[in-house]
């Protein structure tokens, strides 16, 4: 969902290190095809990485790919807000980049009007990928973008306040709910989650509502109402501050980092953010699912390449090799090392997790995260928006979750 930060390193040290790591050459294009003989000596780029560190990050990853490959990289970076209709305004005008980089549930909204081209067309490996990466870059049986690293959310907890409590990492909703109470005293809440009416709002009630069997296409059912009851139940019990109606996922970490609450939903952008405190010691489990045997599934962050329709073949297939390039497993460790991201091939996964121990619980938890667009494609946006709807609905007390539920359902 957001972008993550860049690690404890200084900025300049990362950045060396992900332009002197070294390209398999075999990753980086080599097979992909060209449909002609025109010489590519430069190809544009545009993403929404405008602020540092990972406009440096990134940066340096297409500078080294460019020369790998014989090109000179024209960069072009936007705010996130306002690429999407950059990118349909371009589309029109016929003057989009050779390079595209779109949040992943962006891609089904530009694939369906035709701007990308299927990778296939240039055969661009797909394989090793985690499921849910590939589903979040399908439209329409055809992977139109691939993600070099992912992002999704956990459960953040407090060592040092638990443990004084006696109590253990939650693993079920009532051990969640138990938890959450027994941490609560004073200024301090047990737990602090994200429920303002955004899609980041959505996001943070995914994994207890896809984790119980709930269903993005039809919400108003018992295992979305039951997930539903739970976030409730836990603000109405005053174990979550009435104050997450409006934070953001960075203002759930202040609360955090300020000991005003004890756990978090939150995802791995943040650890450099909390590692820069000395004395917070915390650790990092799946959230709970409702009872034991449950799997817990995440929802799927982060953002894909493609490969837009520009008329120009050769210029496509250059644009297809850094794709394939940008995700060779070289660059997808460097990358998601030093933005605190996790690789999107499950091949790389454990030794990933073994490297980064404190990315580890992110890292399993991609192998079944779902892309939020999966199963509704384009219509993911207004169903999101039901969702949090109902959320705030349930949360201010203005209906109970089966019915705040079936009135956002019915809009």
């Amino acid at each position: 969902m957001k972008s993550a930060q860049r690690t404890r390193r200084p900025l300049a040290l990362a950045v060396v290190a992900l332009i002197g790591l070294p390209l398999a050459l075999s990753a980086c294009g080599s097979s992909t095809a060209a449909s002609s003989t025109e010489a590519v000596t430069e190809i544009s780029v545009m993403d929404y990485y405008n602020n540092e560190p990972d406009k440096s990050f990134i940066g340096a990853a297409l500078t080294k790919c460019g020369t790998q490959l014989g090109v000179t990289v024209k960069r072009e970076t936007v705010p996130g807000k306002s690429l999407i209709s950059k990118v349909l305004q371009q589309s029109s005008s016929k003057t989009l980049p050779d390079v595209l980089m779109l949040d992943n549930p962006d891609l089904q909204q530009i694939a369906a009007t035709g701007a990308l081209a299927p990778l296939a067309d240039f055969n661009v490996s797909t394989e090793d990928f985690a499921e849910g990466v590939l589903s979040a870059g399908t439209y329409k049986d055809k992977v139109y973008g691939l993600a070099p690293t992912v992002n999704t959310i956990a459960l953040f907890y407090n060592k040092d306040i638990l443990s004084k409590a006696g109590v253990s990492p939650p693993t079920t909703w009532d051990e969640l709910k138990d938890a959450s109470a027994k941490l609560t005293a004073g200024d301090q809440y047990g737990l602090a989650f994200n429920a303002n009416p955004t899609y980041e709002g959505t996001w943070q009630f995914l994994p207890v509502m896809w984790s119980n069997g709930g269903d993005e296409k039809k919400i108003d059912t018992k295992e979305t109402e039951q997930a539903l009851q739970l976030w409730t139940d836990l603000v109405k019990s005053g174990s979550v501050s009435s104050s997450a109606l409006n934070w953001t996922q960075a203002d759930v970490k202040d609360q955090f980092l300020a000991g005003k609450a004890a756990m978090m939903v939150n995802g791995p952008w943040q650890i450099p953010a909390l590692d820069k405190e000395p004395s917070l010691q915390y650790g990092v489990v799946k959230i709970p699912v409702r009872e034991a045997g449950q799997t817990s599934v995440a929802p799927l962050g982060g953002e894909v390449w493609t490969v837009p329709q520009t008329g120009n073949k050769a210029r496509q297939a250059k644009a297809a090799e850094m794709v394939a390039c940008l995700n060779s497993d070289e660059n997808q460790l460097a990358m998601a090392t030093a933005r605190n991201t996790i690789p999107s091939k499950t091949t790389l996964s454990d030794k990933f997790a073994s490297d980064n121990p404190k990315l580890a619980t992110f890292t399993e938890l991609i192998k079944t995260a779902r892309a939020r667009t999966g199963q509704l494609g384009e219509e993911w946006p207004a169903q999101a928006t039901k969702i949090y709807t109902a959320i705030q609905t349930s949360l201010t007390g203005n209906a109970s979750p089966a019915d705040a539920l079936k009135q956002a359902q019915g809009q």
